[in-house]
């Protein structure tokens, strides 16, 4: 049977109407480390929000005598955030500078909440970690089970490959802007960067700022307030990264087509957006961020892994109605076909003729963290949460396959039954209801994952294999 003709040019539009870059930025470190008043001042300071409605959250925060956390309010819009002072969901925003637009996911730092924080981790192409230079408070985040450095870990695992250290707080009477502080600071948190996996002369950059009073967010600080500091401000670093290739066709599937009445292979497109919430409004909207492919109005699509054949009705990028979107986008889609009730997070809308793949088993090589003390031993039968793009799921290690050699990367001949913490090894993983993901070598960002068990992370992985009926 012949398969469908291969795309031309047009099936992959580009929106024509906004040539500049686009990427998500997420705020990740500590509890109480700052991140939603940096999140508050940059949409304040790039116009985003009015001197008016600011002046309306310095009253609020008054109120409630929380006269410092008014910046804060801009990015933590529910009660329960305003009154504990923490970021329970991920924070969205977006603001622009002359060459790229950004939007800022607000992830929250309380232990409690690294599932959001994972969440609003996979779709981010920068991370920005967030210190608190005040004395004991970087210690606190820093120690052994401090939210610093899961995060910094976890942003490494989840695909943010940039990431702007920023030394909040300096303006505290307890550091003064010493440049002591914040190198103390850099040379603690460099090597432990290192071990993650960030290669810090190119993918790491350490700023000093004051996120409560702006400084040396949108332009360089004075020498009157910081004699020594001699680079970038936040917005000159934010601009300054260089936005990550994408694929507008996504991960290749070849056909073989028939072309002048000889078999020839060619390649389709291939659309993959994770969602990651929906509603109602005139019509299904889901959200998310297109990983692979473009989308455009009108497109016939199918939403996995239910096979639910839905069509686009309407495309939202920020405040802006378009005609379509390419990869990379954060998205508001009104589809027809399906209803609200139909749809869960972690569920794709996918090419109709290429969907994605659905599966109850995968392989993966997997990097064995830290374990339980109660649960030292990895083994088959080991239950977790998987964490994958919008996917969260309870899994269980089904069989440990081989171990790798962590010095050589080569598989090491003896059979397996069990490792410890720190082993590399290759598994296979099965999940109660079907997934859609990825094999990493096609599509990394939704082909890596975290594992998680009792609040902790216990591993980090990659799918190898998809194993399908």
């Amino acid at each position: 049977m012949d398969a469908e003709p291969a795309p031309s040019k047009e099936d992959f539009p580009e929106d024509v109407t906004d040539t500049r870059s686009h990427l998500n930025v997420v705020f990740i470190g500590h509890v109480d480390a700052g991140k939603s008043t940096i999140g508050g001042q940059i949409l304040f300071l790039s116009g985003m929000v009015d001197e008016r409605t600011i002046q309306k959250y310095e009253r609020e925060a008054k109120e409630k005598n929380r006269e410092s956390w008014y910046m804060a309010y801009i990015m933590d819009t529910n009660e329960e955030e305003r009154a504990k002072g923490k970021t329970v969901e991920v924070g969205r925003a977006s603001f622009e500078t002359a060459k790229t637009r950004f939007t800022i996911l607000d992830a929250p730092g309380h232990k409690n909440y690294v599932p959001n924080m994972i969440s609003g981790a996979s779709q981010a192409d920068i991370g920005v970690l967030v210190i608190s230079a005040r004395k004991g408070e970087f210690e606190t985040g820093f120690e052994r089970g401090g939210q610093t450095r899961e995060h910094a870990q976890l942003a490494k695992t989840l695909g943010v490959a940039k990431l702007l250290v920023v030394v909040n707080k300096m303006d505290d009477p307890s550091v003064g802007w010493d440049k002591e502080r914040f190198d103390e600071i850099e040379k603690k948190m460099t090597p432990f960067l290192k071990s993650c996996g960030y290669n810090i002369k190119k993918d790491v950059q350490f700023l000093p700022i004051s996120g409560l009073y702006g400084t040396n967010l949108k332009e360089r600080m004075p020498t009157s307030v910081c004699s020594w500091w001699e680079g970038p401000c936040l917005f000159e670093a934010l601009d300054s990264v260089e936005p990550p290739q994408r694929d507008a066709t996504g991960p290749f599937r070849y056909w073989s087509v028939r072309i002048n009445g000889g078999l020839d292979s060619v390649t389709f497109a291939v659309l993959r957006m994770p969602i990651i919430d929906r509603y109602k409004d005139m019509g299904t909207v889901v959200m998310g961020k297109i990983e692979a492919g473009s989308v455009r109005r009108g497109d016939n699509l199918v939403v996995m892994p239910n096979k639910a054949p839905v069509k686009v009705i309407t495309i939202f990028r920020d405040a802006d109605e378009v005609n379509q979107a390419k990869p990379g986008e954060n998205l508001r889609v009104r589809l027809s076909g399906l209803e609200e009730d139909d749809i869960s997070s972690g569920f794709v809308l996918s090419s109709s003729s290429n969907a994605i793949p659905a599966v109850l088993e995968f392989d993966a090589q997997l990097q064995v963290l830290e374990l339980l003390d109660h649960k030292a031993i990895f083994t088959a039968g080991y239950k977790a949460v998987l964490h994958i793009h919008a996917v969260v799921e309870e899994c269980e290690i089904m069989e440990l396959m081989q171990q790798i050699d962590p010095k050589t990367k080569k598989p090491m001949k003896k059979k397996v039954l069990f490792v410890k913490g720190g082993a590399v090894v290759v598994v296979r993983i099965q999940v109660p209801a079907p997934i859609c993901i990825e094999k990493f070598q096609d599509l990394p960002q939704m082909g890596r994952f975290t594992l998680r068990d009792e609040g902790k992370t216990v591993a980090i992985g990659k799918v190898i294999k998809l194993r399908q009926e």
